[in-house]
């Protein structure tokens, strides 16, 4: 979509906003869906440059605040304390290659029938970054989606699914 002609073109993709709302996602979003269906045949080159720091403060507060802490320890209000700072150091870490992802950590859930599942809970930073890269993705995917498919869908559930069914059978039934 984003041709090679340096940064221009991608200066209308970038927020402006400075608030903590879903607006200034929701905008980089738009940004990027309309940029998927203008341009069907052409590839994204780069994505990066839509994770800044409003993006990473965006997803900092769709986190559940009570989630467990991953192998770090650090919960979510530990972040908070210097936030701004703690999201502009992830930020420089990201777009510079320095940030890596740290391991999961493992707990198991017993099952109903004796045995255990096993659970992997990410560190609050990755936890944050995934939800900017779901939040950056999301469009594209949908632009490409048909109609009828419902699975993994944000909006859509497998009951949706069954609804439509259940009406194409009742619409082939009658015609």
């Amino acid at each position: 979509m984003e041709g090679r002609g340096g940064n221009k073109r991608n200066e209308e993709l970038l927020s402006t906003g400075r608030t903590q709302s879903r607006e200034v996602v929701s905008q980089a979003q738009g940004r990027i869906r309309e940029a998927v269906t203008r341009n069907r045949g052409e590839k994204l080159t780069a994505l990066l440059h839509h994770i800044s720091v409003d993006c990473l403060r965006w997803s900092y507060f769709e986190l559940k605040k009570t989630a467990a802490t991953g192998v770090d320890g650090v919960t979510w209000k530990d972040y908070r304390e210097g936030l701004e700072e703690n999201l502009a150091d992830l930020h420089r870490r990201i777009h510079t290659g320095a940030y890596r992802a740290q391991p999961s950590r493992r707990k198991y859930i017993p099952k109903a029938n004796g045995q255990q599942r096993p659970l992997g809970i990410a560190a609050l930073e990755d936890k944050i970054v995934q939800r900017a890269v779901v939040a950056i993705l999301t469009p594209i995917y949908e632009a490409e989606f048909l109609g009828f498919s419902y699975g993994f869908r944000p909006g859509r559930s497998q009951h949706d699914a069954l609804d439509a069914l259940a009406y194409g059978i009742k619409v082939k039934k009658i015609g």
